[in-house]
């Protein structure tokens, strides 16, 4: 007895084509091409959610980076001074703060110098 597989592949190729939707030319209706456009596209996908989380990082740090020079004190020891004092703040935190509500950054900025000034 035989096996057909009509209703399974139907299936699998119309989930791919699904994906495809919108791609240009050959791409979009053809299966084989298709597949391997949905699977690149994937492979993308996968690295740019990688890549933004670095991108956000280097926009908080650029952020905090401003801040901090504008409040005297460079990012580092910015952050060191932080670390010096057990102030438990991510960069997040502290460049939405940089951003949004500067007086509060400047009394993390203000720890970090009386942290760093107590260390020399």
């Amino acid at each position: 007895m035989r096996i057909k597989r009509g209703t399974v592949k139907r299936k699998k190729h119309s989930k791919v084509l699904k994906a495809a939707k919108g791609y240009r030319g050959a791409r979009g209706t053809r299966y084989r091409l298709a597949k391997e456009s949905v699977t690149r596209s994937g492979v993308y996908a996968y690295a740019g959610r990688k890549v933004k989380k670095r991108d956000m990082r280097a926009l908080w740090i650029t952020r905090i980076n401003i801040a901090a020079r504008n409040a005297g004190l460079k990012y580092s020891d910015l952050i060191h001074g932080l670390n010096l004092a057990g102030v438990k703040i991510n960069r997040k935190m502290l460049a939405d703060l940089a951003v949004s509500d500067l007086n509060t950054f400047n009394s993390y900025v203000e720890i970090a110098k009386k942290q760093l000034s107590v260390q020399q």
